[in-house]
């Protein structure tokens, strides 16, 4: 009996010490799945950090390039627009007393012919849409009926330069109504119809600027359209002086020119027009007739007829580099114009009175 419960205690020991062992290896089992649990989640972690920062990294070059690929477009953009006529002669190289920014400056007395200031005035240049200036001399000389409608069609679209236009086609204004667009506000399809509608049309309207060009002795110019478009409408500032004088003796041209707004209806839009030249709207200016224009190969353009320092002027700018420059170039003109007019006062009275 004894030895059977021997046997038996050594039978339970080895069956107690098997369950142990047995237990113990799954939770060596379990503690090591969980432990390649962790580790593949860390892992996994780490990889998805690394695409991150690999995907963040992309995205700075991809920027980078892109920057380097516009620049470099847009260096070659500002290589493809061609400079100015003038420029390409270097007429803006030439220096003058009044450091102006135009190169093309003449500034005449309108009543006694005396020259005041000249840079450049005999080139030869485009001269855009102060080509219009001559389109309404034109148009008034002719006697032709204001009231009489005229219709925008597709004829009058600028396929020169591809500029726009507020005028739809299918637009109906009366003569004046275009003429006034055209002078105020440098309107081209407004310009062109009134050129298409000529008697004769767009071919004999031409004629009639060249040839009236020639009776006012303007003997450097040359147009070859009505609305300035053209790089070939060229003429030099002497000549465009001549122009303003005779342009200035019209009440019409003088009225539309400087008017400082105007609107016409297009349909049933009211389309508002403010005039191109922002000295007419300054109170502190006296302006008779103006005409701007620019294409880029005329540059900005002036024209006007002013009255500075109790003198009737005419002043003409060409191929002013900036947008607001022509304008502070007329501004330069008329400070040093009272200045000389001021030391002329104080010189005068510095003149002793005998008798």
């Amino acid at each position: 009996m004894k030895s059977f419960s021997a046997r038996s205690l050594l039978f339970a020991l080895c069956v107690l010490i098997g369950i142990m062992l047995s237990l113990g290896g799954r939770v060596a089992y379990a503690e090591g799945v969980s432990g390649k649990s962790s580790v593949t989640k860390v892992t996994a972690k780490s990889k998805v950090k690394a695409s991150a920062r690999k995907e963040v990294r992309k995205k700075r070059v991809v920027r980078a390039s892109s920057k380097r690929a516009k620049k470099r477009s847009s260096v070659r953009r500002r290589a493809a627009v061609p400079v100015s006529a003038a420029r390409v002669q270097g007429l803006n190289k030439v220096a003058d007393p009044l450091r102006l920014g135009s190169s093309v400056a003449f500034v005449v007395d309108q009543d006694t012919n005396e020259v005041l200031f000249s840079k450049n005035e005999a080139a030869v240049l485009p001269i855009a849409s102060i080509t219009k200036l001559m389109t309404g001399l034109i148009i008034n000389d002719a006697a032709l009926d204001l009231d009489e409608t005229i219709k925008i069609t597709s004829e009058d679209i600028d396929r020169v330069k591809g500029s726009s236009s507020r005028l739809r086609v299918g637009t109906t204004l009366t003569r004046g109504e275009a003429l006034h667009l055209a002078l105020m506000s440098s309107e081209n399809r407004a310009a062109h119809a009134l050129a298409r509608t000529f008697p004769g049309g767009e071919a004999a309207f031409v004629a009639n600027m060249n040839a009236k060009a020639a009776l006012l002795g303007m003997h450097e110019t040359i147009y070859v359209d009505p609305t300035g478009l053209s790089s070939k409408n060229q003429s030099s500032a002497r000549d465009l002086a001549v122009l303003v004088n005779v342009a200035y003796e019209r009440p019409l041209l003088r009225e539309l020119s400087t008017a400082e707004s105007y609107s016409v209806l297009s349909g049933r839009r009211r389309l508002e027009y403010r005039n191109s030249n922002s000295l007419v709207r300054n109170d502190s200016w006296e302006i008779g007739l103006q005409k701007t224009g620019y294409i880029r190969e005329a540059g900005r353009c002036l024209v006007m007829q002013v009255s500075i320092a109790q003198r009737n002027l005419i002043m003409v700018f060409l191929d002013s580099n900036g947008k607001y420059t022509r304008l502070a170039d007329a501004k330069r003109i008329r400070k040093w114009l009272e200045s000389e007019e001021q030391k002329a006062k104080q010189a005068a009275n510095q003149i002793p009175k005998h008798g």
